[in-house]
C-alpha cells in the first residue's frame, strides 16, 4: 500500500508505520497494518505525554491546540479525520500528491506537516496557492513519523539513509523505545516524554553502530562484500512556535564504509579502545540521600568528529591515532586528556592504513613506502637507542629541521658502511607529492610514519622503557 518516495519526513513515517507492523518492506503492508497503528495513535496523539510532544512537530494542529483543552472530542474528531484520510470517504483534490503522485486529498499546511508555511502565507507557492497537495496515505506517514524519531534536546532527529532497510532499522528503534516511554510517562503520570541523554550527532553515531554491529552478526561477518556502502543523512528539526529550526547530519559512504569495516573482526579491538576513550568525562554527583550518582555522559568527541571528515582528516588523525592532546573549550572534553606516553597501546597502523584506504583515498603505493619508512626508523631508534633522533622527529615544528635529521642518520649509516635509512625517490613521495587532502603538508606525512614508528617501538618494548623521558607531541586548539 505504501512505497518509499525519497522525501525524508515521509519514509520516516512510511517505515515506522512498517515496523509498527514489524515489516521491513512497506509495500507487504495491508489495510488492517495501517489500521493497528492508527488506532495506537487515536488513542496516544490526544493524551499526554505525546499531546505534550507533538507540539514539536504540528503547532496548533488538532492534537495539540490549546483551544480544545476542554473540548477533547474535538481533538478526539481530528485525530479520525487526519489519521485515516488515506481510507474513508475523503473527496479527492484535483491534482496530484507532491510525495506519491496519488490522488491529493488535501493541502497541508505548518499544523500537518513540519518545516513548512502555515495556512495565510502564500508566498513562494505557485499560483498563490498556499498548501501543499498530499494524499491520504502520505498525510498518514508524516503523522506517524515522530514516533519513529528520537527525542534529543527538544527537538525530533529523523534519520534517512539511501538504503531503505537502514532507515527502517533507526524507525523501528527509535519507535521501541517510544512506546516504552510513552507506557513508563502514563503509568507514572508524567506529561512529558523523557529523552535521550545524548547529543544529536553522537546519538546518530551511537544507534548506526549498533545496528551495524547486529547486521554484521546475522551476516557472519561477511557484511561488506553483501551490502554496498551507504550514504545517511539526519535531520534534528523543531516546527514549534518562533524557534523553527533544522539541523542537517550528513554522513558520506565512504565514512559509513570506514566505520563499518572498523567493527569488523580484525579492526574491533582497536577501533574499540579509540571510540571508548571518545565520551565525555562525566563527575558522579552527590543526591540528597547521600548515594553518588554517575550521570550518562552526554556526547562522543570521536563520534561527533566523523562528521567533520574529510575535510579535517589532518586533525582527526593526529588526535585520535597519534594520541596528541587538544586544549579543548569544552568541559568535561577528553581530548585534553590523551597521551602518547600512556596511551601508546592505543596506536595502531593497521586502524590507520584502513582509514587512510577509505577516507582519505591515499594511494597504496604511498601507504606501504610510509609503513616501510616507519619499520626503517623505529629499527634504527630501537638498535641504536638514537633518542635525540626519536625526540627531534616527534616534536619537530619546521620541515627543514625534520629533513636535517633524516640526513643527518642516514650519513650516519653511511659512515658504518650501512644503507641510508630512506633514499631518494621514497622520500620525494612520502613528503613531497601528497596529494589527498588539500592542506595536508609535510607534517601528515610526519605523523604517519610516526604512527608507525610508534607502534612498532611499543612492540618491542622501547616506548614502555623510555615513557617517563618521551615529550609529548605539541598540542591543539579544538572548539
Amino acid at each position: 500500500m505504501l512505497n518509499y518516495t525519497g522525501h525524508p519526513l515521509v519514509d520516516v513515517g512510511i517505515a515506522t508505520l512498517a515496523a509498527f507492523a514489524n515489516k521491513r518492506d512497506p509495500a507487504q503492508l495491508t489495510p488492517d497494518d495501517l489500521k493497528n497503528a492508527v488506532k495506537y495513535m487515536q488513542e496516544n496523539y490526544v493524551v499526554n505525554p505525546l499531546k505534550s510532544f507533538l507540539t514539536v512537530a504540528f503547532p496548533n494542529s488538532g492534537f495539540t491546540n490549546p483551544a480544545f483543552e476542554k473540548q477533547p472530542e474535538k481533538r478526539t474528531e481530528y485525530a479520525s479525520f487526519i489519521l485515516n484520510a488515506w481510507c474513508h470517504g475523503v473527496a479527492a483534490l484535483n491534482e496530484p500528491c507532491v510525495y506519491t503522485r496519488q490522488p491529493a486529498v488535501l493541502r497541508a499546511f505548518r499544523q500537518h506537516l513540519p518545516l513548512i508555511t502555515g495556512e495565510e502565507i502564500i508566498n513562494f507557492h505557485p499560483y498563490g496557492m498556499a498548501g501543499l497537495p498530499i494524499s491520504g496515505g502520505a498525510i498518514l506517514a508524516v503523522q506517524a513519523f515522530p514516533l519513529g524519531c528520537a527525542k534529543v534536546q527538544g527537538r525530533l532527529l529523523a534519520v534517512h539513509a539511501d538504503d531503505s532497510d537502514l532507515t527502517y532499522s533507526f524507525a523501528q528503534r527509535f519507535l521501541e523505545q517510544n512506546r516504552e516511554a510513552i507506557q513508563t510517562a502514563q503509568l507514572s503520570g508524567s506529561s512529558k516524554l523523557p529523552e535521550s541523554p545524548r547529543s544529536a550527532a553522537t546519538l546518530l553515531l551511537e544507534t548506526l553502530l549498533e545496528i551495524e554491529e547486529e547486521r554484521l552478526l546475522r551476516m557472519g561477518g561477511d557484511m561488506e562484500e553483501q551490502v554496498p556502502p551507504v550514504s545517511i543523512t539526519a535531520y534534528h528539526l523543531s516546527n514549534l512556535g518562533q524557534n523553527v529550526d533544522l539541523a542537517i547530519y550528513h554522513l558520506p559512504l565512504e565514512i559509513f564504509d570506514f566505520l563499518r569495516t572498523a567493527i569488523s573482526a580484525r579492526y574491533r579491538a582497536a577501533w574499540g579502545k579509540i571510540r571508548q576513550r571518545g565520551w565525555e568525562i562525566v563527575r558522579a554527583k552527590r543526591t540528597r540521600k547521600a548515594d553518588t550518582q554517575e550521570p550518562l555522559p552526554r556526547y562522543n568527541v570521536l563520534y561527533e568528529d566523523l562528521f567533520r571528515l574529510p575535510e579535517q582528516a589532518l586533525h582527526f588523525i593526529r588526535c585520535y591515532f597519534l594520541r596528541v592532546p587538544t586544549r579543548a573549550r569544552r568541559a568535561g572534553d577528553p581530548r585534553a586528556t590523551y597521551s602518547l606516553k600512556a596511551e601508546a597501546d592505543l596506536v595502531s597502523w593497521d586502524l590507520v592504513d584502513l582509514f587512510l584506504r577509505k577516507v582519505v583515498r591515499m594511494d597504496l603505493a604511498r601507504i606501504q613506502q610510509i609503513r616501510d619508512l616507519g619499520d626503517a626508523l623505529a629499527g634504527y631508534v630501537y638498535h641504536e637507542n638514537d633518542r635525540r633522533f626519536f625526540h627531534t622527529f616527534l616534536t619537530a615544528r619546521r620541515y627543514d629541521i625534520l629533513r636535517e635529521a633524516l640526513i643527518r642518520v642516514s650519513v650516519a649509516r653511511i659512515k658504518k658502511g650501512q644503507p641510508p635509512l630512506v633514499t631518494f625517490d621514497p622520500y620525494i613521495e612520502i613528503f613531497e607529492h601528497g596529494r589527498e587532502l588539500p592542506d595536508a603538508n609535510w607534517r601528515l606525512a610526519r605523523d604517519l610514519v610516526l604512527i608507525r614508528m610508534i607502534e612498532r617501538l611499543y612492540q618491542l618494548g622501547w616506548i614502555q622503557a623510555h615513557a617517563a623521558e618521551l615529550p609529548e607531541p605539541e598540542d591543539e586548539t579544538v572548539v
